[in-house]
């Protein structure tokens, strides 16, 4: 059983079909709607945070597709509390062909797919957000016509976004570098999990100063800087990360060309201003649609998958039957 829970789990290659299949997807819809692809499948989707572009963008895109979702609140299930995480995974797996979970630690995700008969994604974790990184990427094809090469910064907190997107550059061959003050940088297991998927040919720097990390970037990513879970050391971060902020001064640094992106919801006047996040190099808007077209091929992609090794499974069940007949 596939399942997508981070992008160092697939290949280039599918990575890449998931992008082709994304881009004709999105064209089809604006061409007067996609076919049912997904007629008659179930996606339950878990929630251990709340949200709104991971849930309405999940459950808009198995509808496009003919499927429906079912929205299951912290409440509802209490993963790992009120049922064992495996309990959850193998009767839900019975109702619904596959499930998305936006949890806060990333065990519980991984501890869902071991247990699922069914595809599991992941819609958001502590470690990692790669349908959120689906959609970045996405949004920098269609505004520049590829990947490979490209110069991307991310300026501000290293979490799950960026070790989300140091895993994408890595497998589709984009430059990056990170801008982050000490204590607040990517894992070296990150670093060295990205170089390993690269076969060491990804170009990626670390730096404390800003500045230098957006230096002629064709795109500037930034998030918040304090994430859910951290509300504790919020004002401690408010102290840090000012001179992190994506304002115009920090964006002359970049291309001219320059595209910002930010994954929402975004704190204004702390990590982006309102002058950039509504600016004319702002993709903002752009990549928060993409989720949908994204996790739209997402979905499709695992479910055929699904389909094909179940009917791989059922040959092989009549060859075997088979060959028990002929031994007889």
């Amino acid at each position: 059983m596939k399942h997508f829970l981070d992008i160092a789990d697939w290949t280039s290659g599918d990575l890449g079909t998931m992008l082709e299949l994304a881009v004709a997807l999105k064209k089809e819809h604006r061409s007067g709607g996609n076919k049912p692809l997904l007629a008659g499948k179930a996606l339950g989707m878990i929630f251990q945070k709340p949200s709104l572009r991971t849930r309405v963008s999940f459950e808009m895109a198995m509808q496009h597709v003919g499927g429906h979702a079912l929205y299951l609140s912290p409440q509802e299930i209490g993963l790992g509390e009120r049922e064992s995480i495996a309990d959850v995974a193998r009767v839900l797996g019975g109702y619904v062909d596959i499930i998305m979970a936006r949890t806060f630690d990333h065990d519980h995700v991984q501890e869902l797919a071991c247990w699922s008969p069914v595809p599991v994604v992941n819609g958001l974790t502590d470690y990692s957000h790669p349908c959120q990184v689906m959609a970045d990427m996405l949004t920098i094809y269609e505004c520049f016509g590829r990947l490979e090469g490209i110069r991307l910064a991310y300026v501000g907190d290293s979490n799950n976004v960026t070790t989300s997107l140091l895993m994408a550059a890595a497998q589709f061959g984009l430059h990056m570098t990170v801008g982050s003050p000490d204590g607040y940088q990517p894992s070296e297991a990150a670093l060295d999990k990205a170089r390993e998927l690269s076969q060491n040919q990804l170009s990626v720097e670390v730096t404390t100063d800003p500045a230098a990390a957006v230096a002629d970037a064709d795109v500037v990513y930034t998030d918040t800087w304090t994430s859910m879970g951290q509300e504790e050391e919020a004002e401690q971060r408010r102290q840090v990360f000012p001179p992190y902020q994506v304002n115009d001064d920090l964006l002359s640094h970049a291309a001219d060309h320059a595209i910002v992106l930010h994954c929402l919801p975004a704190h204004r006047g702390e990590e982006i201003t309102d002058d950039v996040a509504d600016g004319p190099q702002s993709r903002l808007f752009q990549q928060a649609e993409n989720r949908l077209h994204a996790q739209k091929a997402i979905l499709v992609y695992l479910l055929q998958e699904a389909a094909q090794m179940a009917k791989k499974g059922n040959k092989k069940d009549k060859k075997d039957k088979k060959d028990k007949k002929k031994k007889k």
